[in-house]
């Protein structure tokens, strides 16, 4: 690819969070060409700064990379589609809400299809990833998260699939690996999933209990990774530290605050495609392990007693 030569990147779907990722590849500088549902957006979109607007997958003959952003419910469809373009293909987590289809996309295209999991770049995680690495807390023995808010935007999908992927992603980072599911309980209000609680084990027997609900009051992101010697806190999702606590029992603990600063998670993980257009690694996360979330939370939903 010649250096002088503009990158254009296909977007499809361009809802409330598609439009974030509009605003963001066009910071990163490249020419965007977005497909929607309905043609009648296009002046919006144009205002915003897109290049080219059409309801036709079709029409993005030509980009470099495409960034798949459209519901849950038609997403293995619309990567299906996205893949005919022999293209690196960037895809919103999760990769699918069907095992099946998850293993049909890993096995289509293994080596170019990547899941959008911001969290993996999050400043948060990324200090709680160095902490446990640098031996800082002790020999790691598990991880706690919580996911839970008031009330949801989405319909499509409930909250299992919406929520827990960012957790397993966590997990993910931290220790290299998604957890196995052993255990998971679910309530449901009217029909519709509405909380999950989960325990997980690594294969070296760390632990991981994941907590996800739509019905609980407040917004609260939380992530403690509990080690030998200490144990280290993200207490929320836009925090720019981690609070870090000795675990010793009987004394008053003395807590040291160890700053996470860095670029929104979003715009880290676009630049990280784009730079792999541009013929830098690849991003995280692979289509493989996207595929392993998927497999996770099919086997909670499962031990829970949901449908798949």
């Amino acid at each position: 690819m010649a250096s002088d030569k503009k990158l254009v990147v296909g977007l499809i779907g361009c809802g409330n969070w598609g439009k974030n990722i509009l605003r963001d590849l066009l910071t990163l500088d490249v020419e965007v060409h977005v497909v929607v549902v309905h043609i009648t957006r296009t002046p919006e979109l144009l205002a915003m700064g897109a290049n080219k607007v059409t309801t036709n997958i079709d029409d993005l003959s030509g980009v470099d990379g495409i960034v798949v952003a459209t519901p849950v419910s038609t997403r293995a469809e619309v990567i299906g589609a996205a893949l005919n373009f022999d293209v690196p293909v960037f895809t919103e987590k999760p990769l699918t809400d069907n095992l099946v289809a998850a293993n049909k996309l890993a096995t289509l295209a293994p080596n170019r299809l990547f899941v959008m999991d911001k969290w993996r770049y999050h400043p948060g995680v990324l200090t709680l990833k160095e902490l446990v690495n640098s031996g800082k807390i002790g020999k790691p023995l598990g991880i706690r998260t919580t996911r839970t808010q008031w009330g949801s935007s989405h319909v499509d999908p409930d909250c299992t699939w919406m929520l827990l992927p960012h957790d397993l992603s966590i997990a993910l980072e931290i220790f290299g690996a998604i957890p196995e599911a052993k255990a998971s309980i679910a309530w449901l209000h009217q029909g519709l999933v509405v909380g999950l609680i989960g325990h997980l084990n690594f294969s070296d027997n760390k632990w991981m209990s994941v907590e996800v609900g739509v019905a609980v009051p407040g917004f609260n992101r939380r992530v403690e990774i509990v080690g030998e010697e200490s144990c280290a806190v993200l207490a929320g999702g836009w925090l720019e530290e981690v609070i870090v606590t000795p675990t010793k029992i009987g004394s008053d603990p003395i807590s040291q605050t160890v700053f996470a600063r860095g670029e929104l998670p979003l715009m880290s993980e676009l630049r990280a495609f784009v730079e792999h257009l541009r013929g830098g690694p690849p991003p995280v996360s692979s289509v493989q392990e996207g595929m392993a979330n998927v497999r996770a939370i099919s086997d909670l939903r499962t031990l829970a007693g949901l449908p798949q």
